[in-house]
């Protein structure tokens, strides 16, 4: 798993499920979009924290400045 997400990926996806986050402890989404929304903030968090985003690689995506150079 070669690291493809750059700091503004991780930092505007660990911003969506703050975002999501606080609407479901305050109550504002509950029910199935709680729950759909919750496992989409899970995936952010998880790929946020490892740095490799699944879902790139099949596109040959990256957002990291230093695969942008070796391009």
């Amino acid at each position: 798993m070669k690291p493809n997400m750059g700091t503004a990926d991780k930092v505007i996806r660990l911003v969506v499920v703050a975002i999501i986050a606080v609407l479901y402890f305050t109550g504002q989404i509950t029910g199935t979009a709680a729950i759909i929304l919750g496992i989409i903030a899970a995936a952010f968090l998880v790929t946020s924290l490892i740095g490799w985003c699944p879902s790139y690689v099949p596109f040959g995506i990256s957002t990291r400045k230093s695969d942008k150079a070796l391009r």
